[in-house]
């Protein structure tokens, strides 16, 4: 298996939904890890991110663009 580093942190859904389908129709290899905490109702969400992307860290920068293009942030 190859190995895969934390590229990017989410804020909501949305911003990971949409990566999603960018990443995957340019078979690019990722994986996308939500923060649940249920028992916490939610809450470290609002300090640590809805949840961030994993990807071999050869692929970072061509993500961090892709990224930067679809948010501009």
């Amino acid at each position: 298996m190859e190995h895969y580093e934390k590229i990017l942190r989410f804020d909501n859904a949305f911003e990971a939904e949409r990566m999603r389908e960018v990443l995957e129709g340019r078979n690019i290899p990722f994986s996308i890890i939500q923060r649940t905490d249920s028992a916490l109702g939610g809450i470290s969400a609002l300090e640590f991110g809805w949840g961030y992307l994993e990807a071999p860290p050869d692929r970072k920068e061509e993500i961090l663009a892709i990224y930067k293009e679809l948010t501009g942030k």
